[in-house]
């Protein structure tokens, strides 16, 4: 019985590291993301974390419009990315996870 619990406990510990080293490396995995027509692109990480803006010029003619496309667009790269993170992050989870009857959280 305490092995077992030393087990789990090790194997705990190993996918906390595990979790530490996906959420490091999802900061080098980008997502791109443009509007419709291609006249804003937002590049962030998979840890949502904005790296660049390219807007055209036509944008910069209409404020109101810039910020819609502003709010669209990183939204639409926010939700992307928010989806790899929650992928990667439970694959890494659900790996470590002793087998504990009724503790079926990644199913």
């Amino acid at each position: 019985m305490f092995g077992d619990m030393m087990n789990m406990m090790g194997k705990l510990k190993e996918t906390q590291q595990k979790v530490e080293e996906t959420k490091k490396r999802l900061d080098t995995v980008l997502i791109d993301e443009s509007s419709s027509d291609n006249l804003l692109k937002v590049r962030l990480t998979a840890n949502r974390t904005i790296k660049s803006i390219a807007i055209d010029d036509a944008l910069l003619e209409d404020k109101e419009q810039l910020e819609d496309y502003l709010i669209l667009t990183i939204n639409k790269a926010i939700e992307r990315a928010t989806k790899v993170n929650e992928a990667e992050l439970a694959a890494v989870a659900k790996e470590g996870m002793p087998n504990i009857p009724g503790m079926d959280f990644f199913k």
